[in-house]
């Protein structure tokens, strides 16, 4: 990172670059290159359907010079391609490879181009030719979701257990690379429903309303700086074509509770909608919870024990509208509202033991926690194509975000011991809303891509917290004002990328690099204070790939990353929800920059094989802490600037056909840390291995029955002050086509052979060791049914480009 003092660049030179950078890309808009298009339509000769994944090559002479891959219908699209005599192929397992020569003069439509399977049977052919799941780009790995068998049954949470680079620990937390460092997005945008927790959601998101996972290592500059580890893309929108269909989707979960979603899609002329929602109920109860704390080095050594059981009852609504209109072949507007809201009540009964030295003392805790969220995201996008190209796109988009999280506390205690503690309630109304404003402008020319953009957030929110003990002589709770407090937060980004790739024979390279200046000011109501930061910093990214023969290639990148503190990092909000234990964010939290290496090697040739090898490493990193506070016989929990992370890691993908029928995908990834910190004016390390391993195999039997068998294990989380466990989890599943692509129904098994698993997290200190121990319900079955029903034709645009805000942190805790 090149990091510019506040003293030489100010904000309005920024603005300079800014304004450069909309001269540029206007300047640009206007010169445009005299090329053709080349268009056509794979067609299978039996089945008359279009061609998905085709591989179409254009060489001229002994050259290729452009490749493409046919979509769900079979077409393909060569775009800026100059005048002359070229040769096209067209290949795919399982098919007979074809050639055509053409001379292209003018843009040209082909039409259907019929291919024929391979094989020489007399009678009637049947291919079946498996799609691939996983594909590997310059800076990033696909999973298709769709040619997915499990897709109709499990959730997107189960579905990332699949995902190279992805694993899902025991406590349900999503790791990208082992970290929790990382941006997810919903179809390259921000989404208010994954604000501070996004695993309630993912775990209520159906896989089958899912494109493909997008697992970013290597973002490019039009990316936010944000996310240490990368960004998880989540791609739900589909095509739109004439008429309509739509799907309804529903399943019951054991334990948890029923769910379900809708989608229904209309198109006319140049208007297109798209409608959709969900709702569901996850209601658990049982989940034994024991924390375990000792102190040492104490001459009157303390201890403190405690035993619950908590019921959870989480309930959740989500919709949204997508609007799209053509106004002609060149311009394009598209419109978005998302509406989100729901609960997660958690009641929970715990026996405390405590004892300090001789002093022995106890109590029932009886508590109810209330996490609300409620809120609408709303989208504008301008798209502006040009007749000489079809990739040349100039964009203006808008987004507004409003988000309101209110939490609530309230504990009671009976049974008292030697205990004087007062009856207490918390409320924290925080709300944050959130104004982006973003132009991109994409230029291909005949070997040279051109990206270019701007953008601005602008982001407001405040934690309105109070905290009121019980009067017994009033009959009432009354607020303390040492412990409330109003606090608000502003956070400004500027930004203006350049991304440059370069395609030639055998190689492709792609280098950016991203100016960013942030403006943060926090303030305290009560007592009149403020604290500010503000800093710049120039972000380059680069990636090459090179092609090899048969279907392999090796792929290298370096990219640099900054981790801001979000909102609930820096809110000073006390959650006191576990007596004994204090959680509460810093508004001191400062900006951390990572530097990240990724080496991958990829074999396309049957199946699929990925195979890299990263390192990262960074300072200043923002590490959770927790201080055993002695004298009150008190845990603090909160985060600071004290760390210094490397991380060396190894991951492999391995999928393949074995049949036409039966498949096979194993994945595993092998970390290892290094951690350290100064901790009180003592210097903390801990290292170790983690990682994950998963395989999965399934079956395609006839009568449209199919059938999946996986299996996943991870090893311990390794963090500052300690570690986690190890965990796995199995699961069978089958689905059923009752009727062919319309109506399925399907069922899944999990865990079979144990009821709860238990998730340790074990901390320690210099003066203390801490565990906590939560055993989650593990066994679970899935039922679920899943109904397409409509008819479409041809396609309707949308926006190449749209906001994506993956500037703030967002861990899986």
């Amino acid at each position: 990172m090149f990091c510019i003092p506040e003293n030489f660049m100010s904000r309005y030179l920024l603005f300079i670059c800014i304004a450069m950078q909309c001269s540029f890309m206007l300047n640009s808009a206007r010169a445009q290159e005299n090329k053709h298009q080349l268009t056509g339509v794979i067609v299978d000769s039996l089945s008359q359907k279009g061609g998905e994944y085709f591989t179409i090559v254009l060489k001229k002479d002994t050259s290729a010079i452009k490749s493409a891959v046919s979509d769900a219908h079979g077409k393909f699209t060569f775009a800026g391609i100059g005048e002359g005599q070229y040769t096209l192929m067209i290949g795919s397992l399982g098919y007979k490879p074809k050639q055509l020569a053409v001379k292209l003069t003018r843009d040209m439509d082909l039409g259907k181009i019929v291919v024929s399977p391979s094989g020489n049977e007399l009678n009637e052919v049947s291919v079946a030719a498996s799609r691939p799941i996983i594909k590997q780009e310059p800076d990033r790995i696909v999973y298709d979701i769709q040619a997915d068998v499990e897709n109709k049954v499990l959730s997107v949470m189960d579905m990332m257990r699949k995902v190279p680079l992805l694993s899902v620990d025991a406590d349900d937390n999503v790791k990208l690379k082992g970290t929790g460092n990382y941006r997810i997005l919903i179809n390259g945008k921000p989404s208010g429903i994954l604000t501070r927790d996004p695993k309630e959601y993912l775990k209520s998101m159906p896989a089958s309303g899912v494109q493909k996972i997008e697992v970013i290592t290597t973002p490019p500059s039009k990316y936010e700086s944000e996310g240490l580890s990368g960004i998880i893309n989540i791609i739900t929108s589909r095509k739109m074509e004439n008429g309509y269909n739509g799907n309804v989707n529903v399943r019951h979960q054991f334990p948890g509770g029923p769910s379900g979603n809708l989608n229904l899609t209309f198109k006319q002329g140049n208007f297109g909608a798209n409608l959709y929602g969900g709702t569901g109920i996850w209601q658990v109860h049982g989940i034994k919870i024991t924390d375990v704390r000792n102190s040492r080095g104490k001459a009157a050594p303390s201890s403190l024990y405690s035993l619950g059981f908590q019921e959870i009852d989480n309930r959740w609504g989500w919709g949204g509208g997508e609007l799209s209109y053509e106004i002609d072949s060149l311009n394009l507007i598209t419109a978005e509202v998302n509406p989100y809201g729901g609960y997660n009540q958690q009641d929970l009964n715990q026996h405390f033991d405590i004892r300090d030295g001789s002093v022995s003392s106890g109590y029932d805790m009886d508590s109810r926690t209330r996490y609300e969220w409620s809120g609408t995201d709303y989208t504008l996008n301008y798209q502006k194509g040009f007749k000489n190209k079809k990739e040349h796109l100039l964009t203006f988009s808008y987004k507004f975000f409003d988000n309101s999280a209110p939490q609530g506390n309230d504990v009671m205690f009976n049974n008292r011991i030697n205990f004087t503690g007062l009856n207490y309630r918390q409320d924290n109304n925080s709300i944050s809303r959130e104004h982006t404003a973003q132009i991109d402008y994409i230029n291909p020319f005949k070997k040279l891509t051109v990206e270019a953009g701007v953008k601005a957030i602008i982001r407001n929110g405040e934690s309105n917290f109070q905290y009121l003990n019980f009067n017994a002589a009033q009959n009432d709770y009354l607020i303390d004002p040492a412990q409330s407090n109003v606090y608000s937060n502003q956070q400004d980004i500027f930004g203006v990328y350049n991304t440059y790739t370069l395609k030639l024979k055998d190689w492709t390279f792609k280098a950016g690099a991203r100016l960013e200046g942030t403006y943060v000011t926090g303030n305290f109501e009560s007592t009149n204070s403020s604290v500010k930061s503000d800093y710049f910093n120039l972000i380059p990214s680069v990636s090459l790939n090179r092609t090899l023969k048969n279907s392999q290639s090796l792929s290298l990148g370096f990219t640099q990353r900054i981790q801001r503190p979000g909102i609930w990092d820096l809110n000073p909000f006390v959650d006191k929800s576990r007596p004994n234990f204090e959680y509460f964010g810093n508004p001191d939290l400062e900006a951390t920059l990572s530097n990240n290496f990724e080496l991958t090697y990829s074999n396309f040739k049957k199946g699929s094989l990925n195979l890299s090898l990263s390192y990262n490493f960074s300072n200043n990193t923002q590490q959770q802490v927790s201080e055993y506070i002695a004298a009150e016989n008190l845990t603090r929990v909160t985060s600071f600037n004290i760390g210094k992370n490397k991380l060396l890691g190894l991951n492999a993908n391995f999928n393949y056909p074995i049949t036409a029928k039966w498949s096979l995908n194993a994945s595993a990834n092998l970390n290892y840390i290094w951690l350290e910190g100064m901790i009180n004016g003592i210097l903390t390390k801990n290292s170790g291995l983690t990682g994950y391993a998963n395989l999965t195999t399934g079956y395609k039997f006839e009568k449209n029955w199919k059938t999946n068998l996986s299996f996943n294990y991870g090893a311990p989380d390794v963090m500052l002050q300690g570690q986690s466990n190890n965990y796995y989890y199995v699961a069978v599943s089958g689905s059923k086509d009752i009727i062919k692509d319309k109506l399925t129904f399907s069922a899944l098994v999990a865990n079979p052979f144990k009821k709860y698993r238990a998730y340790r997290n074990y901390t320690e200190g210099t003066n203390f060791t801490q565990e906590r121990i939560r055993e989650n319900p593990f066994r679970r079955i899935n039922l679920s049914m899943s109904w397409k029903f409509g008819k479409l034709k041809g396609s309707i645009k949308k926006n190449e480009r749209s906001i994506n805000n993956d500037d703030t942190k967002k861990t899986s805790n």
